[in-house]
């Protein structure tokens, strides 16, 4: 029987998160320490406790998530009871790939944390210099969707980026012509458009410069050619086959859609039969059930979820 883990993107953060871990695990707190030296900041205490408007910028959350989904990850790794769990394959949902290519080995921990220290970077600063968003469409298939984006874009750039599961995709593009998609998505049968708590228009070529200046960053990175654990790519839900694949696939998850829902799909069709979200929140398990409902995600991610599988 095959097992994935699956890791976490921007949104899941809330403050608390890890807290509980690395009160009772000294390995938790030990990642979390390890974060503050390399960051040289107290990464963990916006973490633990906030306040939630600086862990919410797009240059806290990432690192911050990316943390708490590694400290997570080291107590399932060193407990006794449960450092038998092993992954066949890793998934992570956008920021999330960072975290999954780390926990297959391909990328150690420093260099990830930096990786994603810089990407939460050049995510900003690409925002501040242009004028995005993004909205969450519930309730309309993808041929409704770019029908929607048809009528709403007016000429201005709006696309489909996020391919969630059945009914949630998210737009992402100029603020006026996501206000727009907002306004009309009822037209089309949509149960509610909500905007999302964002900086920008991620995963469109508003993010071209973050791209531009993620390469670089990812072409000075220590990458390891994929082994025995696999990582499936957001981009085009195949597994990476190559240490080069990889630094093209993280660069191209900026300006490209996310195929979350093939890539789910595409683990069950291979035999993944066990799943585990390790990391804050329940956002990945929410979208599973509504992909498969018959799969059953293990959520990791607080300590009482964590004592549920030990038995504690």
């Amino acid at each position: 029987m095959k097992t994935a883990f699956l890791f976490p993107g921007q949104g899941a953060q809330t403050v608390g998160m890890g807290a509980d871990f690395a009160r009772d695990f000294p390995a938790a707190a030990q990642i979390f320490d390890k974060a503050n030296n390399i960051l040289g900041f107290d990464l963990s205490r916006i973490c633990f406790e906030g306040p939630a408007d600086k862990l919410n910028t797009t240059t806290i959350s990432q690192p911050a998530i990316f943390a708490a989904s590694a400290a997570i990850l080291e107590v399932l790794r060193t407990n006794p009871e449960t450092k038998t769990i092993t992954a066949d394959v890793t998934a992570g949902l956008s920021l999330g790939e960072y975290t999954a290519l780390y926990a297959a080995g391909v990328i150690g921990f420093e260099d990830a944390l930096i990786l994603v220290q810089k990407r939460g970077q050049a995510m900003q600063a690409a925002a501040d210099a242009t004028e995005g968003a993004m909205v969450s469409i519930i309730g309309l298939d993808e041929e409704k969707v770019r029908q929607l984006c048809t009528e709403a874009s007016q000429g201005e750039l709006l696309a489909a980026v996020n391919f969630n599961c059945p009914g949630q995709i998210v737009l992402s593009g100029s603020k006026t012509a996501c206000r727009r998609a907002v306004q009309s998505a009822e037209k089309y049968g949509a149960i509610k458009a909500v905007p999302l708590e964002v900086a920008g228009a991620f995963h469109t070529e508003m993010m071209a410069s973050a791209a531009d200046a993620l390469s670089e960053a990812l072409q000075q990175t220590r990458i390891s050619e994929p082994s025995d654990i696999k990582t499936i790519a957001n981009i085009d839900a195949d597994y990476y086959q190559s240490a080069e694949k990889i630094r093209q696939g993280l660069t191209k998850q900026l300006t490209c859609p996310i195929l979350w829902q093939k890539c789910m799909e595409r683990l069950l069709a291979d035999g993944v039969e066990k799943f585990y979200e390790i990391g804050p929140g329940r956002v990945l398990t929410g979208l599973m059930k509504r992909i498969n409902r018959k799969t059953k995600v293990v959520n990791i991610s607080s300590l009482q979820t964590f004592n549920q599988l030990t038995g504690d």
